[in-house]
């Protein structure tokens, strides 16, 4: 175990807006799926203090909307919407695939070239069960091996894009570590993902002692997943220095219980947890140099 040295930009954060996730039906949910529509909400999310949009990529075609895609055309169309938008925007593809074959968001990769790639660092047996005590679907592996891990930071090294290792409970967070250790990454940045049913809950308890298990001096931000109970974690992200993220793909919710309307009110409120817990949103130009 190690204990977190303070970063000389402590009192800075950077924020991310997710903007719309994976599977979430945009027939029920305000979810953005079009690069017309990503870029709208990417752009409410940017004025309100936003500097970093975590892009998923969905069907194009009608009705296909809340499911995923992989086309390279998709995540480029994507990728210059939100670029024309959000001048000096930084994007953070998601790369997550459920099985071993990761080939398509390999592509898209190529093709968008992001400035951050989202890298699931471990593997989880995903699952959720509803209050009838019934699977509320079949449990399946989210498989993410070692060997597939290197093949995604072998892409990131040859297109310069940065890894973001999402992490879903603590020993993904010691294997992150391990990864520096073998020379996989030499500067490890850390997502805290809380509040899968399976993987680490949203608890600011656990959060306070997460820290000492990342390499020191490391970035770090969390991933808060559920309801109006997240909100108390995200202050304390805020008061022990991580960075902060927030969008559709991980909430509808806003502090007082109320849905929101898009991800521009998600990131004014969560603006206003970091002002509140004494921390500065910077810009984006401030943001490539902390984060790049």
């Amino acid at each position: 175990m190690s204990d977190i040295s303070p970063a000389p930009h402590a009192d800075e954060v950077v924020v991310t807006c997710a903007l719309t996730g994976v599977l979430t039906n945009p027939q029920q949910h305000p979810v953005p799926v079009t690069p017309e529509q990503m870029a709208a909400s990417a752009s409410e999310a940017f004025d309100a203090g936003a500097s970093v949009m975590h892009i998923h990529f969905r069907a194009q075609e009608p009705n296909r909307g809340h499911l995923p895609s992989w086309d390279p055309e998709v995540a480029l169309a994507i990728a210059e919407a939100i670029r024309a938008a959000c001048p000096g925007v930084i994007l953070n593809f998601t790369t997550g695939t459920i099985g071993r074959d990761q080939q398509g968001a390999l592509e898209c990769l190529r093709a968008g070239k992001p400035e951050i790639a989202a890298c699931n660092a471990g593997s989880l047996n995903y699952l959720k069960v509803r209050a009838n005590g019934e699977w509320a679907w079949p449990p399946m592996l989210f498989e993410n091996t070692v060997e597939k891990v290197e093949e995604l930071l072998a892409v990131c090294g040859q297109e310069n894009i940065r890894p973001e290792f999402e992490c879903f409970d603590v020993g993904i967070v010691r294997s992150v570590g391990m990864f520096a250790d073998v020379g996989l990454v030499a500067r490890p940045n850390y997502n805290l993902v809380m509040g899968v049913a399976s993987g680490m809950p949203a608890d600011p308890e656990l959060l306070e002692i997460l820290p000492r298990y990342m390499k020191p001096g490391a970035l770090w931000q969390t991933t808060l997943i559920g309801r109006q109970e997240i909100w108390p974690v995200h202050r304390k992200t805020a008061e022990l220095g991580g960075h902060l993220r927030t969008g559709m793909e991980d909430t509808f919710y806003l502090p007082d219980g109320g849905r929101t309307t898009g991800n521009g009110q998600l990131i004014e409120a969560l603006v206003a947890v970091a002002e509140q817990a004494g921390r500065k949103v910077v810009s984006p130009a401030r943001a490539r140099e902390i984060f790049l």
